[in-house]
């Protein structure tokens, strides 16, 4: 998977560019640039949005999320009809069992459950009937229109 700092370097060098030539260009401190690339500071969400205009991409792109510049395909937007019903799976009965004692604090617990195929499609089949249902819609039309009144 690539990071959001190896996808800022190889955006910057394709359009050869220095570090603080892009800084300067988009207004961030002199070595901001070189602080994201190595990963010592992460972009702030503005930064990361004027960061993705600059180059043309989409955020996911810029985040390491899709390896598509031009679509915002990550995980979470599965292509799936919309005419296609999506069954929820039924909910587990609740378990009696102890929690583990310890869990790694470093994210990797967190990171493998992200990857999980079984994990995205259940986190895909959530994230659609929310947006289906009608506070979805609303949200979403909410979206739209404060996307719009932007530009």
């Amino acid at each position: 998977m690539v990071t959001m700092a190896q996808r800022l370097e190889a955006l910057r060098t394709e359009r050869g560019l220095s570090r603080p030539a892009l800084s300067a260009a988009l207004g961030f401190p002199k070595t901001a640039m070189e602080k994201f690339e190595t990963g010592r500071q992460t972009p702030t969400q503005d930064q990361q949005r004027k960061l993705a205009d600059y180059f043309a991409v989409t955020l996911p792109y810029l985040r390491g999320e899709s390896d598509d510049p031009a679509q915002g395909d990550s995980w979470l937007s599965g292509n799936v009809p919309a005419e296609e019903p999506v069954q929820t799976p039924a909910a587990p009965p609740a378990s009696k069992r102890p929690r583990p004692a310890a869990v790694q604090e470093d994210g990797a617990v967190f990171s493998a459950l992200l990857k999980s195929p079984s994990f995205q499609t259940l986190m895909r089949t959530a994230a659609l009937e929310a947006l289906r249902s009608p506070q979805g819609q609303d949200l979403l039309a909410k979206a739209v229109r404060r996307e719009l009144g932007r530009k």
